[in-house]
């Protein structure tokens, strides 16, 4: 029998660009759980620094990964913050 290895897969690692992170989170954002763009968010915070992200949203390390994990629903303003520590921003587009 032939031992297969397997590689932890972290999305964070394809995130390359600007365009690569607007790309991901589009995707994640049109996913109907919203626990995946929360994922995502959580993704990019960790690329960035999840450090540099708390301190700049003015959030408490722990609390930012907790809010940012997928299993919990963390307050809009939260997302807000996170966000905008990010300089990401959410537009309304008519399909």
């Amino acid at each position: 029998m032939m031992d297969i290895k397997l590689q932890e897969y972290n999305p964070a690692d394809l995130l390359k660009s600007e365009e690569d992170i607007t790309g991901y989170l589009n995707d994640a954002y049109d996913d109907d759980d919203p626990a995946t763009f929360v994922i995502a968010l959580g993704d990019v915070a960790k690329m960035k620094g999840i450090g540099y992200v708390a301190k700049k949203a003015g959030l408490n390390r722990e609390s930012l990964c907790k809010a940012l994990s997928g299993k919990t629903r963390p307050p809009w303003d939260t997302i807000q913050r996170v966000m905008k520590s990010l300089n990401i921003h959410i537009q309304a587009v008519a399909q």
